[in-house]
């Protein structure tokens, strides 16, 4: 399967490195890869995509993107769309990365890795389905961070 994975840097709230997104990019191949092998059903979007564009957002557009196509109030740390499109909050991850003491490369990425899990059928609606979507993330997010990315994301 080829998919291409386009990185964009939306915003200028949060400095985000160009070398980032390349790098993100870069190990999107893999996160495809772990995310298809833990998908939740066979025909889920991300089996089907070409492309899939990643978007990184200020809080402003998080909001608005949150209000206007999930009816819900404030800004959010990523959202998925099935034609492919990930929104990432910038400026909720560097606040996520202060709280958990993670660096904010990693919780960017981790943002990626959820919303792959999404394309690849899992949801989290219920408390079920977010551990195990959250066991899914937290394994593909260690494996490609301790397998050199963390030096790609510092």
């Amino acid at each position: 399967m080829s998919l291409e994975v386009i990185v964009g840097n939306h915003q200028e709230a949060v400095q985000i490195p160009e070398g980032w997104l390349t790098a993100m990019e870069e190990a999107a191949a893999e996160v495809v890869r772990l995310a298809l092998a833990r998908a939740a059903h066979d025909d889920s979007p991300l089996s089907l995509l070409a492309t899939i564009e990643v978007a990184l957002v200020d809080d402003e557009t998080s909001d608005r993107v949150h209000r206007d196509f999930m009816d819900i109030e404030g800004p959010t740390d990523v959202i998925t769309f099935h034609h492919g499109e990930i929104v990432i909050g910038t400026e909720v991850a560097l606040r996520q990365a202060a709280e958990y003491g993670e660096p904010l490369g990693r919780e960017i990425f981790r943002y990626l890795v959820h919303g792959m899990l999404h394309l690849a059928g899992h949801e989290d609606t219920l408390p079920g389905e977010r551990d195990r979507m959250e066991t899914a993330q937290e394994a593909i997010v260690a494996e490609i961070w301790n397998e050199g990315l963390s030096a790609k994301l510092r």
